[in-house]
């Protein structure tokens, strides 16, 4: 009895055969364990269809042996080491941003093959229909790994503070007051025996996180200072230290990709959202594009900016003053709004390399004065 060849191992060879002749457009849908792909030739014809285990070892085998071809793939999970490795096979990446393809994240007919086939299409018709997004390079996501460990050591650290204390409250006890970093088991001592012992695990899994969370901001001020010297530009603002420089810089990654510094606030979605229709413009949220844990680390940085802590600078002053000027939620605007300015600011500085000065605009303004009078 003859055997039959499997469905894929038929499938392989006319992939490569045809992407090879046809200069092929492939879309691909990247899933957990296996990935879709659909191949159109220059004419939108489909020359195969079919899936690849989502492996390295997988994408070698069947992208590998292509011609150069361009593949399309939905940013997520597995797009940024998928889209270095396919370049590095020669092949030309576009890494969609799904928010803006509403083909895709709207259709009613939404599977894995069909999302595949719509992204081969829009590719090969006009690649900046996918609004694609460069990843980062293999160095800067390694370093960046650092600062989301210590997110998530942060996260849980105030996940576990937050049950401590509902658990205290519960028996109608408080522990008290005081910073995450400083909790502990000796903050504990003036509860119930009983509630302490209960506490106690908890208590002293938050004191662990505190020194591993030490340690990733010592190990993070390292890496700014050995490998990115052009953080300390950053570090000049008040209110900006080692982590928001780095951040900021690994996530931008390129100086250069913005023409404009303003349009850092676009890149980290702090720009408000538009709806203007004739005489209609009504003031609408921010977008919240973008990587969402820099746009926290600007939010943190502009609250320490017009906080009473914050030295006085032209971004303090103008950010009191909207605060002052800008109604009933006119201290969360303000906040948006110095966040957004102070990425601009990073940013100038970066391209720049120019030395911060706080009051700047201040002291131009008085000298104008004295000139005029």
């Amino acid at each position: 009895m003859k055997k039959r060849s499997s469905s894929r191992e038929q499938q392989k060879p006319t992939m490569k055969r045809k992407g090879r002749k046809e200069g092929a457009t492939i879309g691909m849908d990247l899933g957990d364990r296996t990935s879709r792909y659909c191949a159109l030739s220059k004419d939108g014809e489909i020359l195969h269809e079919g899936e690849v285990p989502t492996t390295k070892a997988g994408m070698v085998e069947a992208f590998g042996p292509l011609g150069r071809v361009r593949i399309a793939i939905e940013v997520g999970t597995h797009s940024p080491w998928v889209s270095r490795l396919l370049q590095g096979l020669g092949h030309e990446i576009i890494v969609a941003n799904p928010k803006q393809v509403k083909l895709i994240t709207e259709s009613t007919r939404k599977d894995d093959r069909l999302d595949a086939q719509t992204l081969a299409r829009l590719a090969r018709i006009d690649p900046q229909l996918l609004r694609p997004i460069q990843h980062r390079s293999d160095k800067a996501q390694a370093a960046l790994m650092n600062i989301r460990v210590r997110a998530a050591l942060m996260s849980a650290r105030t996940s576990l503070v937050n049950t401590a204390r509902g658990l205290a409250k519960s028996m109608g006890e408080r522990l008290p007051k005081c910073d995450a970093d400083q909790m502990g088991v000796r903050q504990a001592v003036s509860l119930p025996p009983r509630l302490q012992q209960v506490l106690e695990p908890l208590l002293k899994e938050v004191e662990s996180l505190t020194e591993k969370i030490q340690d990733s901001d010592r190990k993070i001020e390292q890496i700014a200072r050995k490998d990115y010297p052009e953080t300390a530009l950053l570090q000049q603002v008040g209110g900006v230290g080692p982590l928001i420089a780095l951040t900021f810089v690994l996530t931008v990654e390129d100086k250069g990709r913005f023409q404009k510094s303003r349009d850092i606030g676009c890149y980290v979605g702090l720009r408000p959202r538009r709806s203007d229709s004739g005489q209609s413009q009504p003031q609408l949220r921010i977008t919240k594009e973008g990587d969402p844990y820099l746009r926290t680390m600007l939010v943190q940085g502009a609250h320490y900016i017009i906080s009473r802590r914050g030295p006085d600078t032209d971004l303090k002053r103008w950010g009191l003053h909207l605060a002052k000027h800008g109604g009933k939620r006119g201290k969360k605007r303000a906040v948006v709004a110095v966040a957004r300015k102070l990425g601009i600011l990073l940013h100038r500085l970066w391209v720049t390399g120019e030395v911060y000065e706080p009051l700047r605009n201040h002291n131009l303004r008085q000298e104008r004065n004295k000139i005029a009078a």
